[in-house]
Protein backbone atom coordinates (compact mmCIF):
# COMPACT_ATOMS: atom_id res chain seq x y z
CA UNK A 1 0.00 0.00 0.00
CA UNK A 2 1.33 3.45 -0.95
CA UNK A 3 1.55 5.44 2.29
CA UNK A 4 1.32 8.76 0.44
CA UNK A 5 -2.11 8.05 -1.03
CA UNK A 6 -3.99 9.58 1.91
CA UNK A 7 -1.19 11.77 3.21
CA UNK A 8 -1.71 15.46 3.88
CA UNK A 9 0.95 17.95 4.90
CA UNK A 10 1.03 20.28 7.87
CA UNK A 11 3.83 22.77 8.33
CA UNK A 12 4.46 23.48 12.03
CA UNK A 13 6.29 26.71 12.85
CA UNK A 14 7.53 27.37 16.38
CA UNK A 15 6.84 30.93 17.52
CA UNK A 16 6.27 33.17 20.53
CA UNK A 17 2.99 34.74 19.40
CA UNK A 18 0.71 32.47 17.32
CA UNK A 19 -1.96 35.13 16.73
CA UNK A 20 0.62 37.57 15.33
CA UNK A 21 1.88 34.86 12.99
CA UNK A 22 -1.64 33.81 11.95
CA UNK A 23 -2.39 37.41 11.04
CA UNK A 24 0.89 38.00 9.18
CA UNK A 25 1.15 34.71 7.28
CA UNK A 26 -2.58 34.61 6.55
CA UNK A 27 -2.13 37.93 4.77
CA UNK A 28 1.16 36.93 3.12
CA UNK A 29 -0.14 33.62 1.75
CA UNK A 30 -3.82 34.44 1.18
CA UNK A 31 -4.77 31.87 3.84
CA UNK A 32 -7.52 32.15 6.45
CA UNK A 33 -7.57 31.30 10.17
CA UNK A 34 -8.67 27.71 10.67
CA UNK A 35 -11.92 27.47 12.63
CA UNK A 36 -12.09 24.98 15.50
CA UNK A 37 -13.59 21.56 14.80
CA UNK A 38 -17.39 21.37 14.71
CA UNK A 39 -19.01 21.38 18.13
CA UNK A 40 -16.18 23.31 19.81
CA UNK A 41 -16.17 27.03 20.58
CA UNK A 42 -12.36 27.20 20.35
CA UNK A 43 -9.29 25.11 19.67
CA UNK A 44 -8.59 25.20 23.41
CA UNK A 45 -12.00 23.60 24.09
CA UNK A 46 -11.24 20.97 21.45
CA UNK A 47 -7.81 20.21 22.96
CA UNK A 48 -9.34 19.97 26.45
CA UNK A 49 -11.98 17.54 25.13
CA UNK A 50 -9.14 15.50 23.58
CA UNK A 51 -7.50 15.23 27.01
CA UNK A 52 -4.57 17.64 26.58
CA UNK A 53 -3.40 18.42 30.15
CA UNK A 54 -3.84 22.03 31.33
CA UNK A 55 -0.10 22.30 32.04
CA UNK A 56 0.51 21.83 28.30
CA UNK A 57 -1.81 24.70 27.41
CA UNK A 58 -0.19 28.09 28.04
CA UNK A 59 -2.55 30.94 29.00
CA UNK A 60 -4.53 31.93 25.92
CA UNK A 61 -3.44 28.90 23.87
CA UNK A 62 -6.19 27.96 21.45
CA UNK A 63 -8.53 30.77 22.48
CA UNK A 64 -7.99 32.19 18.97
CA UNK A 65 -6.99 30.15 15.91
CA UNK A 66 -3.30 29.20 15.85
CA UNK A 67 -3.38 27.66 12.39
CA UNK A 68 -4.16 28.85 8.88
CA UNK A 69 -5.51 27.02 5.88
CA UNK A 70 -5.67 27.62 2.15
CA UNK A 71 -9.30 28.58 1.43
CA UNK A 72 -9.02 26.74 -1.91
CA UNK A 73 -7.69 23.58 -0.24
CA UNK A 74 -4.52 23.42 -2.37
CA UNK A 75 -1.78 24.32 0.13
CA UNK A 76 -0.82 22.71 3.41
CA UNK A 77 -2.24 23.59 6.81
CA UNK A 78 0.18 25.76 8.79
CA UNK A 79 0.18 25.57 12.59
CA UNK A 80 2.00 28.18 14.67
CA UNK A 81 3.03 26.34 17.81
CA UNK A 82 3.78 28.55 20.80
CA UNK A 83 7.15 27.79 22.36
CA UNK A 84 8.98 29.57 25.19
CA UNK A 85 12.39 29.93 23.53
CA UNK A 86 13.09 32.69 20.96
CA UNK A 87 14.40 32.15 17.45
CA UNK A 88 18.20 32.33 17.58
CA UNK A 89 19.61 31.12 14.23
CA UNK A 90 19.04 31.60 10.53
CA UNK A 91 16.28 29.47 9.02
CA UNK A 92 17.30 26.27 7.26
CA UNK A 93 14.22 26.64 5.03
CA UNK A 94 12.12 29.58 3.90
CA UNK A 95 9.07 30.54 1.89
CA UNK A 96 9.47 32.01 -1.59
CA UNK A 97 6.36 34.11 -2.28
CA UNK A 98 6.28 34.03 -6.08
CA UNK A 99 4.25 37.12 -6.92
CA UNK A 100 6.28 38.45 -9.89
CA UNK A 101 4.91 36.08 -12.51
CA UNK A 102 8.12 34.40 -13.62
CA UNK A 103 10.52 34.84 -16.52
CA UNK A 104 7.72 35.31 -19.07
CA UNK A 105 6.68 38.60 -17.45
CA UNK A 106 8.62 41.80 -18.29
CA UNK A 107 11.19 42.69 -15.60
CA UNK A 108 9.60 46.09 -14.91
CA UNK A 109 6.27 44.40 -14.16
CA UNK A 110 7.91 41.80 -11.92
CA UNK A 111 9.82 44.51 -10.02
CA UNK A 112 6.57 46.45 -9.47
CA UNK A 113 4.69 43.35 -8.29
CA UNK A 114 7.47 42.27 -5.92
CA UNK A 115 7.81 45.81 -4.58
CA UNK A 116 4.07 46.14 -3.96
CA UNK A 117 3.98 42.81 -2.09
CA UNK A 118 7.02 43.78 0.01
CA UNK A 119 5.42 47.13 0.85
CA UNK A 120 2.17 45.41 1.90
CA UNK A 121 4.10 42.98 4.13
CA UNK A 122 6.28 45.65 5.74
CA UNK A 123 3.04 47.39 6.72
CA UNK A 124 2.16 44.14 8.53
CA UNK A 125 5.45 43.99 10.44
CA UNK A 126 7.97 42.45 8.03
CA UNK A 127 11.49 43.84 7.54
CA UNK A 128 13.41 44.09 4.29
CA UNK A 129 16.83 42.41 4.58
CA UNK A 130 18.16 42.77 1.03
CA UNK A 131 17.13 43.51 -2.53
CA UNK A 132 18.51 41.09 -5.11
CA UNK A 133 18.46 42.92 -8.44
CA UNK A 134 20.28 40.87 -11.07
CA UNK A 135 18.91 41.93 -14.47
CA UNK A 136 21.58 40.02 -16.42
CA UNK A 137 20.20 36.83 -14.86
CA UNK A 138 16.57 37.97 -15.16
CA UNK A 139 16.25 37.83 -11.37
CA UNK A 140 14.65 40.25 -8.94
CA UNK A 141 13.74 39.37 -5.34
CA UNK A 142 13.45 40.95 -1.94
CA UNK A 143 14.73 39.03 1.10
CA UNK A 144 12.59 39.74 4.17
CA UNK A 145 11.89 38.72 7.78
CA UNK A 146 8.44 38.13 9.28
CA UNK A 147 7.52 39.78 12.62
CA UNK A 148 9.36 37.04 14.58
CA UNK A 149 12.51 37.10 12.45
CA UNK A 150 11.88 34.15 10.09
CA UNK A 151 13.41 34.75 6.68
CA UNK A 152 11.45 34.59 3.41
CA UNK A 153 11.79 35.93 -0.13
CA UNK A 154 9.36 37.79 -2.33
CA UNK A 155 10.16 36.89 -5.95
Amino acid sequence: MDMTTNMTIQLTIDCANPQLMVDFWGEALGYVPEPPPAGHASWRAYWQDMGVPEEELPPGAGDLPESIIDPDGRGPRIWFQQVPEPKTLKNRWHFDLKVGGGQGVPMATRVARVGAAAERLTARGALILAIHNEPAMGHYAIAMQDPEGNEFDVV
